[in-house]
């Protein structure tokens, strides 16, 4: 699998864009969304293209359970980093907590553009090591890694919540187009074990191996 090196965090951000926009101009577009610092790159040049969304309907990866600090919950974080920005139907933006629209994925068969970045431990969304190939949307415990990565977000580790809903791996497998967004140097031997190692569900990102269109996007700074 071919991994593209980028020179820096925004041309991360502007080459992803490009990919975003031309599944923009699809008619009825469906697009998976991560949260985090990798993709605020991506979406701050989204918002300065002035694209048209109103036909998008967008799906977060995942979202916190039981999160007490609101401005660290990701639907806080998607509204005020793209959807107050763009000219979406609030109507087509859904997360993880909306239950009843998940089944209508049909396991993401539909869903034009899944993107992705991918954890310390291999995970991607919160499917942590050891979930399962086949597994759905649902609830997940995140693992003290992912707790301790996710900490530089919150007060004190004590405040990050200890468990998420999550897409499953069977849904994002079934997106027709994946673009996996890596940046730091600290993600670079995880990044490779997932792209180039064994196929194994310690390794949940390695199931991308086994998709026949996927793009992979590093950055070291």
């Amino acid at each position: 699998m071919k991994i593209n090196i980028l020179k820096n965090y925004w041309e991360l951000g502007s080459v992803v864009a490009d990919i975003v926009e031309h599944i923009l101009s699809l008619p009825e577009p469906k697009l998976i969304l991560p949260t985090g610092s990798t993709p605020l790159s991506l979406y701050k040049e989204l918002v300065n293209r002035d694209l048209d969304w109103s036909t998008a309907t967008t799906y977060n990866l995942d979202e916190y359970v039981d999160n007490t600090i609101q401005e660290q919950s990701y639907k806080y974080f998607m509204w005020e980093n793209l959807f107050n920005h763009i000219n979406i139907n609030e109507d087509n933006v859904f997360f993880p907590s909306d239950i009843a629209v998940w089944p209508d994925m049909d396991y993401g068969v539909g869903v034009d553009l899944c993107l992705l970045g991918i954890g310390g431990n291999g995970h991607i969304a919160f499917n942590e090591p050891g979930s399962s190939f086949e597994s759905e949307t649902r609830m997940v415990d995140l693992t003290k890694e992912t707790i301790k990565d996710n900490s530089r977000f919150f007060p004190t580790i004590d405040d990050v919540p200890k468990q998420a809903l999550t897409i499953g791996l069977k849904p994002i497998m079934s997106s027709k187009k994946i673009v996996l967004m890596v940046s730091g140097e600290h993600k670079l031997n995880i990044m490779n074990v997932a792209m180039a190692g064994e196929v194994t569900e310690s390794i949940p990102a390695s199931i991308l191996q086994t998709h026949n269109n996927v793009q992979v996007y590093y950055c070291d700074i």
